[in-house]
C-alpha cells in the first residue's frame, strides 16, 4: 500500500477542519438559546488560543525569527482583531436565527468578497473573468436570501456581512512585513478578539451563569474545535499549494446541510439550490484563474 503524498495528506487535513469549523458552528446553534453571540464569540476566542499557541510555537519561521511577540504593525493588527469579532458576531447571531446549512453556505461567498477587496487594498487587477465569476457566484447569493419574498428578513444578511469581513481578514493579512509569521498574526487576532468580544458582552449585560458542568464542557469544545481547525488549515497550507486545496474548500457545505438534518431537523433543500451550486462555481472560477495566472 503506498502511503499518501503530501499533497493527500493536506487534502485529508483541510476536510477535518472543515468538519471541526462546521462542528463548533453546529455547538454555537445548540448553545445560541442560552448566550449571546458575543458571550459565544468570547469563549471561542478564550479557549481557541490554546491551538493558537500551539501553532506559533510549531512554527519554524517564527523561531527563525528570534521567537518575539513584538509586531510593528501593531494598529493594523487590532483592526483585524475587531473584523474577526464582528465576522464571528454576526455569524453567530445568523447560525441562531437561520437554518444551519443556510447561514454556513452564504458565508461561503467570502472568496467572492475577497476578488472584490483585493482590489482597492491590495491594488490588484481583476480580469472580466475573475468578475464574472464573482457575479455568478453573488446570483447564487440572490437565490439563496430571495430578497423581495416572505422567506427574507434583515437578519439574512448576516452571514453574508460575516463573510465580508472574514474575507477582509483574509486580505489585511497580506498587508503584514513578509518576516511576521502568519502564526503570530493568527494569535494577535484570537487575543484582541477575545478582549473586544468580553468588552461587548459586559456592555450589554454580562455573562450568562453556568447551570450545568456540560455548558462549560461544550464551550470548551466550542473553543478547541475553532483552533483547532486554524492550526489543521495553517498546516495543510504549509504542506501544498493553496490552488490544491481550495477546491476541497467547499466540502463544508454539505457537511453542514448533514449535520442541520441530523441535529436540528433542517432540511433546506429548496432553499440552497441552485445558490449553493453557484456559490460554489463562482469560487472554483476564481481559483481556476489565479491559478492560470499564476503559471504564467
Amino acid at each position: 500500500m503506498r502511503p499518501l503524498n503530501r499533497t493527500g495528506l493536506a487534502i485529508i487535513l483541510s476536510l477535518l477542519a472543515l468538519a471541526l469549523f462546521d462542528s463548533m458552528g453546529l455547538i454555537i446553534k445548540l448553545l445560541s438559546s442560552k448566550f449571546s453571540a458575543a458571550e459565544l464569540s468570547t469563549w471561542r476566542n478564550l479557549f481557541g488560543l490554546i491551538p493558537a499557541f500551539l501553532v506559533l510555537y510549531s512554527s519554524r519561521a517564527w523561531r527563525q525569527a528570534g521567537q518575539i511577540f513584538k509586531i510593528r504593525q501593531w494598529k493594523l493588527a487590532l483592526f483585524r482583531g475587531v473584523i474577526a469579532t464582528l465576522a464571528q458576531l454576526c455569524f453567530y447571531m445568523s447560525l441562531g436565527l437561520m437554518a444551519f446549512a443556510t447561514a454556513s453556505t452564504i458565508t461561503y461567498a467570502g472568496a467572492l468578497f475577497t476578488t472584490a477587496f483585493a482590489i482597492p487594498i491590495l491594488g490588484e487587477r481583476v480580469g472580466w473573468m475573475r468578475w464574472g465569476a464573482v457575479l455568478v457566484g453573488f446570483v447564487g447569493v440572490v437565490f439563496i436570501l430571495q430578497p423581495g419574498s416572505d422567506a427574507f428578513s434583515f437578519f439574512s444578511i448576516l452571514p453574508l456581512a460575516a463573510a465580508a469581513f472574514y474575507a477582509l481578514l483574509t486580505i489585511t493579512a497580506k498587508l503584514f512585513d513578509d518576516e511576521v509569521p502568519s502564526a503570530l498574526v493568527n494569535l494577535y487576532s484570537s487575543v484582541i478578539s477575545t478582549a473586544c468580544a468580553t468588552i461587548i458582552t459586559l456592555f450589554i449585560g454580562g455573562f450568562t451563569m453556568f447551570t450545568s458542568f456540560k455548558e462549560v464542557l461544550w464551550l470548551v469544545l466550542m473553543g478547541g474545535f475553532g483552533g483547532s481547525a486554524v492550526l489543521l488549515l495553517v498546516t495543510s497550507y504549509r504542506m501544498t499549494e493553496q490552488s490544491n486545496l481550495a477546491p476541497f474548500s467547499y466540502f463544508g457545505i454539505p457537511i453542514a446541510f448533514l449535520f442541520g438534518w441530523a441535529f436540528f431537523d433542517e432540511t433546506p433543500w429548496n432553499t440552497l439550490f441552485p445558490g449553493a451550486a453557484l456559490i460554489i462555481l463562482g469560487g472554483l472560477l476564481i481559483v481556476w484563474r489565479e491559478s492560470a495566472l499564476a503559471k504564467r
